[in-house]
C-alpha cells in the first residue's frame, strides 16, 4: 500500500507473532518497478501470519525531471529479519503506463503479498489511494496535490485535491483485523486483467 511522506514516523509491531512464508522474499526486488529484468517473470508468493507495521511518514524526494513516476514504498518480508521497509523512488515511466503498487492482503488465514505492475490504468492496491498524475498524449502531467515537483523544471503540472485519500491510521494492509476494508471496483479488476505482464517489473511492461 502507498506510503505517506512528511516526517519520519516509527511504529511498533508484534515481533513475537508466528509467521509462515511459503517462499522467502529475500530482496527488495519483488514487486518493485525497475528492480527485475524481463527474464525474471516468475511470481514469488509470500504469506505471513501477522500484518506489517504502519506506513512510515517521511519527506518525499522532489521529482528529478519530466517523465519520472513516483512509486510508493512498501513493507517487504524476509524470513530472517521479518518485515523491512523498501523506500519509495522515482523511476522513468514507460510511456502511457501507470504503476499499480503492491500491497498486503488478508485471506485464508494469512497476509499475502500482491506484487505491483505496470498497466494503462491503475488497478487495486489495498485501498490506500495514490494518484500522482496522468498521461496526456506522450507527456506525463503531475498532480502537485500529491507529489513534489519543481515547477521551474517540470511544467506539466496540475492540481486535483479530490483524489487525495487520507490514511490517518497509516495501516499498511487490506482486510483482516484492523486492516483497510476497501474492495476492488470493477474497473480496478479490469485494469489487473489487461495489464501487459504482471511480473512487477518496469522492464516487463
Amino acid at each position: 500500500m502507498a506510503d505517506g511522506w512528511q516526517l519520519i514516523h516509527e511504529d511498533k509491531h508484534d515481533e513475537t507473532s508466528p509467521c509462515s512464508s511459503f517462499s522467502s522474499l529475500r530482496t527488495s526486488a519483488a514487486g518493485h518497478p525497475g528492480a527485475l529484468s524481463s527474464s525474471s517473470s516468475a511470481q514469488v508468493f509470500v504469506s505471513v501470519r501477522f500484518g506489517p507495521p504502519g506506513l512510515p511518514i517521511y519527506a518525499q524526494p522532489i521529482c528529478p525531471g519530466p517523465g519520472y513516476f513516483w512509486t510508493p514504498g512498501y513493507w517487504a518480508w524476509n524470513d530472517d529479519a521479518g518485515y523491512y521497509w523498501v523506500p519509495g523512488t522515482w523511476v522513468v515511466a514507460p510511456v502511457g503506463l501507470l504503476w499499480t503498487p503492491g500491497y498486503w492482503g488478508w485471506g485464508g488465514g494469512f497476509y499475502a503479498w500482491h506484487p505491483g505492475y505496470w498497466g494503462p490504468h491503475v488497478g487495486f492496491y489495498g485501498g490506500a489511494g495514490f494518484f500522482g498524475g496522468e498521461w496526456r498524449g506522450g507527456a506525463f502531467f503531475y498532480n502537485a496535490a500529491v507529489v513534489r515537483v519543481d515547477t521551474v523544471h517540470v511544467t506539466n503540472v496540475y492540481v486535483n485535491r479530490s483524489v487525495v485519500v487520507n490514511n490517518e491510521s497509516h495501516v499498511a494492509f487490506n482486510g483482516g483485523e484492523g486492516g483497510v476494508t476497501a474492495h476492488a471496483t470493477a474497473a480496478e479488476e479490469a485494469a489487473a486483467r489487461t495489464a501487459p505482464g504482471r511480473s512487477g517489473s518496469a522492464d516487463s511492461a
